[in-house]
């Protein structure tokens, strides 16, 4: 078993991380090279949360090895003298390898390994394949030389940083420059910049995480503010349809201007295999092939604003399909709340949904999740369940804030990860450590990991799911998860006292804290940032308390949801009407579909059977008399059938009722997903001529 676990978490994380890869990502569309370096990048730092409680362990083993093998007397000694001074190992609690134990020099090795692979993927590779993946241009040469240039900057000011710290080691004459110390300096350099963005992100998780769960509870909370992201997402929807036509318009005028035989014609080529299917079938349809480019002396795009266009087309295209995709699924969100808000006062106890589900259940889930268990659970068991797990999630934040502020103390020992690893190293409880470790920086990982999930800046980096997050996103997510992984550890280590620097202990130190190497280089990191800038955690976690950033968001014009504010009941009514539009539209469609299949299984039948029948005995020399005395037949079955010929009609023109309003008439629930919209939450349609265009 000494192997066995550590193969079976690195087997288990890989899954991991690939599920969620595949939830986020799109494994057909996007690049393999972008889906593999993502799905290195999130492995490694997975790997490093999951393998450090056996790391743990592992350690607290070797340490009462070490003090069993020096609190032994000398053979004929009679444990006196020096010997006697020494802290003997409880004969109670024995030296015993734990379950999980890894041999002596796999874990530095393993740790080497992952560590310095994890800084090459976030400071060298990945910023690199971000720029090569954003890159508009058509061969792999021009997209290296725009990733180059872009990233010129970039690597600059890491070796003006990196140069910084090595002017400081040499001018200081008590250090001498060696290559484990200039290791030491690129290490620190690096969780300096990790720990710095980490705490910040850990403020807003430690606070935003039990107050979801809090909120999630109250009845009506989860329905406004799904109406809330329904009018935000509409305006975004509609921005990304105006951003496509315009940009779908460039690229007609490029195919119209450039011809088959001109040198960019395959630039060209290539710009429309990007675009949308139905734009491409319109644009095939107005080429003139048999034009040359040289008959007319017009003026071409040059390859440059080609590469422009090019990397127009792929965001817009993108972002189109994201909306379109959010729109649908937040739909199915708020019908569902409806459906949950309407069921609560229902005196059956069996959940009814409005709308059933496009894509069949599983006979399993429909066995074990039947309506009445959907309807306890969703109306009764849930709001309090989430009451629950907020208070301790909460209880959980309390501690991490608690210790980030004293874990420095250490006599008296104030951290509760510290209390806590010490009561369990004592009796010798690696299952309890091992838990208490991974519950520990498990909470602290979601923490941080939740809030790169959920943060977005602008439109240029949005973690999406539903295999909605483009390319660029996804990597520099993993960027990022490479940077604020390895000084989570280290600040992990520190709350334990499991870091020597910080317990000012001589006791053998963890192998991952060995591979970091002595902080003792940069006194000034060790001793002063890396000791007190984690206490601001405390302003942080009652900034986010307050809701201060949503506030200054908001007074800069970025709409937040915020309870007692006029905008959001603005914006939450805008959001109720747009989807009961939405639930009209689509309650008349699967009327119209049921009256169809109604009226398809009514008549069709008997339909082909006729005409089968008249088929088969028909005679050729009786052609026309047949011909007569069906036309005969068929205006009788009419006169005598006018209204289900009525609805037959009704059903073939697929004809909807008007949307009667109190202001206005309007033909369609939206008014045409071609129609602009009006920050109003109305929507006015393109042209009036388009009235007759059914009739």
């Amino acid at each position: 078993m000494s192997g066995a676990a550590l193969g079976l978490e690195i087997v288990f994380v890989f899954f991991l991380a690939l599920f969620l890869l595949h939830r986020y990502g799109d494994f057909k569309k996007q690049h393999r090279l972008v889906i593999v370096g993502t799905l290195l990048a999130w492995y490694l730092c997975f790997l490093i949360v999951f393998i450090l409680p056996l790391d743990v362990s592992t350690t607290i083993y070797n340490r009462c090895k070490h003090a069993a093998a020096n609190s032994s007397p000398p053979e004929g000694s009679n444990m006196t003298g020096l010997y006697a001074t020494a802290t003997p190992v409880p004969s109670q609690h024995p030296c015993f390898k734990p379950w999980s134990y890894i041999p002596d020099g796999i874990m530095p090795i393993f740790w080497r390994v992952v560590y310095w692979t994890s800084q090459f993927l976030t400071w060298i590779l990945l910023p690199f394949m971000q720029s090569y993946a954003r890159s508009g241009g058509f061969s792999i040469t021009g997209k290296i030389k725009t990733a180059l240039i872009e990233n010129a900057i970039y690597y600059g000011t890491y070796l003006l940083i990196f140069g910084a710290f090595l002017i400081y080691v040499a001018v200081n004459p008590h250090l001498h420059l060696e290559w484990n110390q200039l290791q030491t300096i690129g290490i620190a350099a690096a969780n300096t910049w990790g720990l710095f963005l980490l705490v910040l992100l850990l403020g807003y998780g430690l606070v935003e995480i039990p107050r979801s769960y809090w909120n999630g509870a109250k009845r009506g909370y989860l329905l406004m503010k799904t109406y809330f992201k329904a009018a935000k997402l509409m305006t975004e929807k509609a921005d990304a349809e105006e951003t496509l036509e315009d940009v779908m318009e460039e690229v007609r005028k490029v195919n119209e201007s450039i011809k088959y035989n001109h040198p960019l014609r395959k630039c060209v080529d290539t710009i429309l295999k990007k675009c949308p299917i139905e734009y491409q079938e319109k644009m095939g349809r107005n080429m003139d092939d048999y034009e040359d480019f040289d008959e007319k002396h017009n003026t071409y795009p040059s390859e440059k604003s080609l590469v422009k266009l090019h990397k127009q087309v792929i965001y817009s295209v993108q972002r189109h399909r994201r909306t379109q995709v959010q729109w649908q699924i937040l739909l199915e969100q708020a019908f569902y709340l409806e459906d949950v808000a309407k069921n609560e006062t229902s005196a059956t106890c069996q959940f009814v949904h409005t709308f059933q589900s496009p894509e069949p259940e599983n006979r399993f889930i429909q066995y074990f999740y039947n309506p009445t268990v959907e309807w306890y659970w969703e109306c009764l068991l849930r709001p309090w369940f989430y009451r629950v797990l907020a208070v301790v999630l909460s209880i959980f934040s309390v501690i991490v804030v608690w210790s980030e502020c004293t874990f420095f103390s250490t006599r008296p020992v104030l951290s509760l990860f510290a209390v806590f690893i010490q009561l369990a190293e004592k009796t010798y409880n690696y299952i309890y450590i091992e838990i208490a470790c991974f519950l520990s920086i498990f909470f602290l990982s979601i923490c941080v990991y939740s809030t790169v999930f959920r943060i977005r800046v602008f439109n240029y980096y949005y973690l999406a799911s539903h295999h909605q997050t483009d390319a660029y996103s996804l990597l520099f997510s993993g960027m990022l998860f490479c940077r604020l992984t390895p000084p989570l550890c280290l600040n992990f280590l520190g709350l334990t006292h499991m870091d020597s620097s910080i317990s000012h202990q001589n006791t053998q130190p963890t192998a991952y804290t060995s591979i970091m190497g002595s902080m003792k280089v940069l006194s000034f990191i060790a001793d002063g940032f890396y000791i007190y800038y984690p206490m601001l955690v405390v302003i942080l976690c009652i900034a986010t308390y307050f809701s201060l950033g949503t506030r200054c968001l908001n007074l800069l014009g970025f709409q937040q949801f915020m309870g007692d504010n006029d905008m959001t009941s603005d914006l939450v009514d805008e959001g109720k009407e747009l989807i009961r539009r939405e639930k009209r539209k689509r309650q008349r469609q699967e009327e119209g579909e049921n009256r169809r299949r109604e009226w398809k299984e009514r008549y069709g039948h008997s339909r082909e059977d006729s005409t089968r029948n008249r088929n088969v005995h028909i005679d050729p020399k009786e052609s026309n008399f047949s011909e007569m005395s069906t036309n005969r037949s068929t205006s009788k079955y009419n006169r005598a059938n006018n209204r289900t010929e009525r609805d037959r009609i009704e059903l073939l023109q697929d004809a909807e009722p008007l949307d009667f309003n109190a202001e206005t008439f309007t033909d369609d629930p939206l008014e045409s997903e071609s129609g602009r919209y009006q920050p109003g939450g109305r929507y006015l349609s393109m042209s009036r001529s388009r009235i007759f265009d059914d009739v």
